[in-house]
């Protein structure tokens, strides 16, 4: 995650009081890695595309913006979890419309 954050232009956060061996804290952003989809089945965003795809359980595609701990807005695609999806559908849980969602909120 951490490298894909610094290929994405974030800002490394070098001095993290709360774990300074915790690489992939960046300045602004978060990232959440969730390789065994704990956070994933958390949310209730878990998914299997076995039929059409061969994937095992994966995560839902959304994208949420949390403050302090809360979210405060999701964006789901398709509107909730489907299993085994034919259309992989990518329209709400892109960079623009949560650039677009925080641009307003200011």
């Amino acid at each position: 995650m951490r490298q894909w954050g610094l290929h994405q232009g974030l800002e490394e956060e070098k001095e993290d009081a709360s774990n300074k061996l915790n690489p992939g804290n960046f300045k602004k952003v978060k990232l959440l890695p969730d390789g065994a989809c704990l956070f994933t089945r958390g949310m209730g965003m878990s998914c299997v595309w076995e039929k059409e795809r061969g994937f095992g359980e994966r995560s839902w595609r959304y994208s949420m913006c949390v403050a302090d701990g809360k979210i405060e807005k999701i964006f789901v695609e398709g509107g909730g979890v489907t299993q085994d999806s034919g259309p992989d559908p990518f329209e709400v849980s892109d960079s623009k419309t949560m650039l677009k969602y925080l641009q307003e909120k200011k």
